[in-house]
């Protein structure tokens, strides 16, 4: 099965890898995979947030 991969430089991958460990995570791995996750979802709660926004907007309820 293809895994995606991404490149990091040396100096980043250290300073991740040593907030993983110290966070208690078992893996740089893990711990990206686990940041990407938060951060998607808090984009996506954000642009939900937006299009509840514009009908709002759109229906007068809110200027």
């Amino acid at each position: 099965m293809f895994e995606p991969r991404i490149k990091l430089d040396r100096e980043l991958y250290e300073r991740v890898k040593k907030t993983a460990e110290r966070a208690g995570y078992s893996s740089v791995e893990e711990f990206v995979v686990h940041l990407l996750e938060k951060a998607t979802a808090d984009a996506d709660r954000a642009q939900g947030k937006e299009e509840v926004r514009k009908r709002l907007q759109g229906l007068g309820y809110i200027e």
